[in-house]
């Protein structure tokens, strides 16, 4: 399922999601970690600063499911990786967002790319 434009809009301009995939048993939600996210083509994005060895991303790779908190709302979602070029679209987003962040460069680096995440709503 696609975000709503007020949803996407709220939380593309906040800097406060919190990310929690499923852990193993498939049940339990791990500890929320607190990450960027943008909006780019009317959808939601993450990356993990430390690339695919970020745990985060390796739950939320392999479980494909779990909840997120930002602009004021929990929401469970699904998980997708994304590769190509629509990377091109979320670095865009990310310099326009965290212009002014030190953190900005690793956050366009390959290493970051290749742990691009597509965070799909759930109904």
């Amino acid at each position: 399922m696609t975000w709503s434009k007020d949803e996407l809009g709220r939380i593309a301009a906040t800097d406060d999601l919190h990310i929690a995939p499923l852990r193993d048993d498939r049940v339990t939600l791990g500890t929320p970690t607190w990450i960027w996210s943008v909006a780019a083509d009317g959808e939601l994005y993450v990356r993990g600063y430390n690339g695919q060895k970020s745990r985060w991303h390796q739950a939320a790779i392999r479980q494909k499911a779990g909840r997120i908190t930002a602009a004021g709302m929990t929401r469970d979602v699904a998980f997708e990786a994304v590769d190509g070029p629509i990377n091109d679209r979320i670095d865009d987003a990310y310099r326009a967002k965290y212009a002014a962040s030190p953190y900005l460069a690793p956050m366009i680096s390959a290493r970051a790319r290749a742990a691009t995440v597509r965070i799909l709503a759930k109904t």
